[in-house]
């Protein structure tokens, strides 16, 4: 690698500066295969988190190490398996402590600034570094703040990088980086997966519910049903025939759902019973678990419940995307805020607050076409996401394996 006399000099400083600490401060690194995930946004982080959900799948051992400017060291990010740590300063010493720790199998370095001493270490003790969403602001912000061969250095540490769009690739061969392997991919976010279902359980609910209209309200807490009743009360007034899965997030209120379904005279369907819907049933009770590929893929229209009250933060706006349904969702989604404003902003998502607005959505989006350009919409976004997901998933498998090999 050609030598750059910024980054030489960058380094000099860097060697020069504080101790690393002490490492009691970290989790103990856990036994097996370790990926490192650097997350520049929130964005990034519940994209990583999304990947990694996939690939521990696949390698049930694995760990995902995950870091995040200090900006975003407070944001609720959790997964099994997954341990966070803050990101060492740019000291030789605190780098090489943090790199010694961890000893990561591999590194996904997501946008935003990068680190030259953390990463030319970790380059140098061959960590396999892949810079994922590249974009043409982010190299700008490099170009002013560092000379460019330096840029140019750092950015030849990683052995690919994959860029948001053709402005970005063009950026990087101005700098002067031709011996890495770019590729255009897209931006790195959440993506949809659907999930799975009985096809023989799907086709004959199918069958059976005939032309009725259906919407989903998916894990709702108890707190919300008498904002779900309502609404489906009232659009029922308008569609005789509507037909409410209704899902508890917890499957173990099926007894509180029920004997409130009970005194307040629906006619009910309890799944965990056995029992299916008829043609006089108006709620069909889905308290089981692992159905929700069933339910999403009946229903046209999706209410992502954990949402219409505080405390819970909201659910995944991909779930839902992922199977064709139109999506609602209330205004406490603060853990998948990003995702949501990027369905809403896209016309795949509408929010409620309300049994008067969630009846209202309800009455406009059961024609047909109006749910069905939502679901349109919502899987022209999730699929992108999903692409380049699967894009990374399959690079991380491949250098996994081979590092396995030696």
């Amino acid at each position: 690698m050609v030598r750059s006399i910024s980054l030489a000099a960058y380094l000099a400083t860097a060697r020069r500066r504080g101790g690393a600490g002490p490492d009691t401060q970290r989790p103990p690194r856990p036994d097996g295969e370790c990926i490192w995930g650097h997350a520049s946004t929130v964005e990034h982080a519940h994209a990583l988190i999304q990947l990694f959900k996939r690939l521990v799948q696949l390698r049930p051992d694995l760990t995902l190490l995950l870091t995040t400017p200090s900006a975003l060291e407070e944001t609720m990010l959790t997964a099994d398996g997954m341990i966070r740590d803050t990101l060492p300063e740019e000291s030789i010493a605190a780098v090489e402590a943090f790199l010694a720790h961890w000893h990561p199998d591999l590194c996904l370095w997501t946008g935003g600034s990068l680190r030259p001493a953390l990463l030319t270490c970790a380059d140098r003790q061959d960590v396999p570094l892949f810079l994922v969403d590249a974009t043409e602001e982010d190299l700008s912000r490099l170009s002013r703040k560092w000379w460019p061969d330096m840029s140019r250095s750092v950015l030849r540490r990683f052995s690919v990088i994959l860029a948001r769009n053709d402005a970005t690739e063009h950026a990087l061969h101005r700098l002067g980086v031709r011996d890495t392997e770019v590729a255009v991919t897209g931006g790195f976010q959440e993506g949809a997966h659907p999930l799975g279902c009985n096809d023989d359980e799907r086709q004959d609910l199918g069958q059976e519910l005939g032309s009725r209209p259906v919407w989903l309200a998916a894990m709702a807490q108890p707190e919300e049903f008498e904002i779900i009743l309502a609404a489906h009360r009232k659009a029922s007034r308008v569609f005789h025939r509507l037909l409410l899965i209704l899902v508890p997030d917890d499957p173990d209120d099926g007894d509180v759902f029920a004997s409130w379904l009970a005194r307040d005279g629906y006619v009910t369907a309890r799944w965990s019973e056995g029992a299916r819907p008829e043609d006089a049933t108006q709620v069909l009770l889905a308290d089981t678990r692992g159905d929700l590929g069933l339910w999403y893929r009946l229903a046209t229209i999706s209410l992502m419940c954990s949402s219409l009250v505080p405390g819970q933060g909201g659910r995944d706006p991909n779930e839902p995307a992922a199977h064709g349904s139109a999506i609602l969702y209330g205004p406490n989604v603060g853990r998948h805020l990003a995702s949501y404003k990027r369905y809403a902003g896209a016309g795949a998502a509408r929010i409620v607050r309300d049994a008067d607005t969630l009846s209202a959505a309800l009455e406009h989006l059961i024609a047909p076409d109006q749910s069905a350009a939502m679901a349109h919409a919502a899987w022209d976004v999730a699929t992108v996401g999903a692409e380049v997901t699967d894009r990374i998933l399959d690079l991380v498998q491949d250098t996994l394996d081979v590092l396995g090999q030696r």
